[in-house]
């Protein structure tokens, strides 16, 4: 992700302006600029292309749909989803999509639905257990016209599943959320990647800029859990039992896994891995995937991680309680795939990659 605070995300944007492509699973026309794009495979990578920015993604539980973000404030907005076998893609939730009912009781501090013109979709999380009416929680950070995180409600009873809007949960004024997860109560747990006052060298060199806040049903707000300061709160995973948090570090290229509790204290921590970690979710079988960019790319040498230049993208397995890390993927530097941000497996056949600054989402076979 490598998302930072409001005024460094905007120049942040700035430089990695995103083109929108009108786009099928094979190629995509760009009408803007009169210029063609291919998506023809590239190596092992394989395209799904036509999302602006898709920096996070979550599959849909029992079904064969990926929900995926927007990281973009321009001509496409919101949230999309994506059929894994036919690698289609369809707008989910967007200034035509979207569908809005007010939980105000559980939200009463949220001034509204989101402004759809100018929504910006960030980390992502979804419950894996559904609710009485067998409708799932999904979770997204906005950014655009406000800093907050978004709570929709999924249906995915029928054969594609729909959102409706329910409510969200302001963070702090100055404060920028990154990744989020939730707990079974309904709890939110936040990343902020770099509190105001620091800069991006502080965090590339390993000095605790962010944190971890929490905001609990009922309270008046999101409250940083004390000791949760890392170089760079990105990635965000709450544990299966809810009693720990996984937190990835990309200042220190390493995830940690700290207590759920306040004050919170570091467990145990990944290697230095090769790659600062992104986004976090947990796979089919109970491991943590992570994926980011590589950090020693050659062709990249004295550049910053932000410098557009085009780096490798690696994802891989973490065990939870050992905290050892696999690497499953491990591409070379694309320039029809920069930015890698996360994995997932949907299917238990392919990879899936998203982005922060690419129209696409990358995949390729899992090799068992």
């Amino acid at each position: 992700m490598l998302k930072i605070y409001r005024t460094t995300l905007a120049l942040f944007l700035l430089l990695f302006s995103v083109t929108i492509y009108a786009a099928d699973a094979s190629s995509m026309d760009s009408s803007m600029n009169g210029s063609m794009e291919s998506c023809d495979s590239s190596g092992e990578l394989h395209f799904i292309c036509g999302i602006s920015a898709p920096e996070d993604l979550v599959i849909v539980p029992g079904t064969d749909w990926v929900v995926s973000g927007v990281m973009s404030t321009e001509d496409q907005t919101g949230l999309f989803l994506v059929n894994s076998i036919s690698k289609m893609a369809s707008p989910l939730y967007s200034a035509e999509e979207g569908r809005n009912r007010f939980n105000r009781n559980l939200y009463g501090a949220c001034p509204g639905a989101p402004d759809l013109s100018n929504f910006s979709s960030h980390g992502l999380a979804i419950q894996t257990y559904p609710n009485a009416e067998e409708n799932y929680n999904l979770y997204a950070v906005s950014h655009g016209s406000r800093e907050a995180i978004e709570v929709f409600e999924l249906d995915a009873s029928s054969d594609m599943p729909e959102v409706t809007w329910i409510g969200c949960v302001l963070m702090p004024e100055g404060l920028d959320a990154n990744d989020v997860s939730a707990m079974r109560d309904g709890t939110i747990l936040a990343t902020v990647l770099m509190h105001p006052g620091f800069s991006f060298d502080d965090l590339l060199s390993g000095v605790p800029v962010g944190g971890v806040y929490k905001w609990e049903p009922g309270s008046a707000g999101f409250y940083m859990l004390e000791g949760s300061e890392l170089a760079g709160n990105n990635g965000l995973q709450v544990s299966l039992d809810e009693s720990e948090i996984f937190v990835a570090a990309s200042g220190s290229n390493a995830i940690f896994t700290i207590s759920n509790t306040n004050p919170t204290r570091i467990l145990r921590r990944t290697r230095t891995m090769d790659f600062g970690p992104d986004n976090i979710v947990y796979d089919s079988n109970g491991y943590l995937l992570t994926g980011g960019m590589r950090n020693d790319e050659p062709a990249c040498a004295g550049q910053s991680p932000v410098s557009g230049c085009a780096r490798g993208s690696i994802a891989s397995y973490i065990h939870p309680d050992t905290m050892v890390d696999t690497v499953i993927v491990n591409a070379p530097g694309n320039p029809d795939f920069n930015g890698a941000t996360m994995a997932i497996i949907p299917g238990g056949r392919e990879v899936w990659m998203g982005s922060f600054t690419s129209s696409r989402i990358a995949y390729q076979l899992l090799n068992n």
